[in-house]
């Protein structure tokens, strides 16, 4: 059988205010989702603080790892916003202000107050980078090769995935499918795991919960590859209709 090439991503969401539990963090789900209509899947997510080395070592680590990596926060313009910095350091390169971005900021602040040195310092980039549009705030994300870095502010970052859109080489979006049954994840567990390895391709997932008083669990099967997701569903309600358990299509 002909494999199919998977298109992989890495993430780092950097900030204090994510590590102390000030912010709650909406932008692994969001990009993850975003990637999956790409075609590319998030392989894995670190958060780490506004500290150079911490920022130095996980986006090395992913930017080698996988096709892509994205980053999160640190690209405002106070002076703990040290992402930049950190990237450049990791690089080899100096920190630039892009003549592109700082025209930007320019007319974005013409009438907000003008350009000053804070709102300069978001105009600043790893040199040799280009520039990810931002329609929403005016300060650009930042691409170099494989790496985009973006801002942390959630419908921020939406916009410039936005412009981001079918830009990516990718492959074919992963299906998701679910069903879902009252039955104690481990009661099914030596089905769970002959399913996945007679299906090759798909993954499947085991959530399991407590409600009513009893326990269940929803599985959920996802593949690039649709009529495969299909037949394993297929085969897992078979089987524990086969055992009397009773499948709620789509989950519970």
């Amino acid at each position: 059988m002909e494999q199919t090439r998977i298109w992989t991503a890495g993430l780092v969401v950097i900030g204090d205010e994510i590590l102390s539990g000030r912010t709650q963090d909406k932008n692994v789900s969001q990009i993850a989702a975003w990637l999956n209509v790409q075609g590319i899947q998030l392989a894995e997510a670190r958060v780490v603080g506004d500290r150079t080395e911490a920022i130095v070592e996980a986006v090395g680590a992913l930017r080698a790892a996988y096709d892509y990596c994205f980053t999160t926060g640190g690209i405002g313009p106070t002076h703990d916003d040290i992402t930049v910095d950190a990237i450049a350091e990791l690089l080899g390169v100096p920190v630039v202000h892009h003549p592109d971005a700082m025209a930007v900021l320019e007319r974005y602040y013409a009438g907000r107050g003008g350009m000053n040195e804070a709102r300069a310092r978001m105009a600043r980039v790893p040199e040799g980078a280009e520039l990810i549009p931002n329609r929403v705030s005016g300060a650009p994300g930042i691409r170099v090769g494989n790496l985009f870095i973006m801002a942390g502010v959630p419908h921020i970052t939406a916009g410039m995935l936005d412009t981001l859109t079918g830009q990516l080489e990718g492959g074919r979006p992963v299906v998701s499918k679910s069903i879902g049954c009252w039955v104690a994840e481990s009661e099914v567990a030596d089905l769970l795991r002959s399913t996945e390895k007679a299906f090759e391709g798909v993954a499947i997932g085991s959530y399991p919960f407590f409600r009513e008083g009893r326990v269940g669990a929803n599985f959920v099967v996802r593949s690039p590859d649709e009529a495969l997701v299909d037949a394993c569903l297929a085969h897992l309600t078979r089987e524990l209709e086969t055992a009397g358990r009773e499948v709620a299509q789509g989950g519970i």
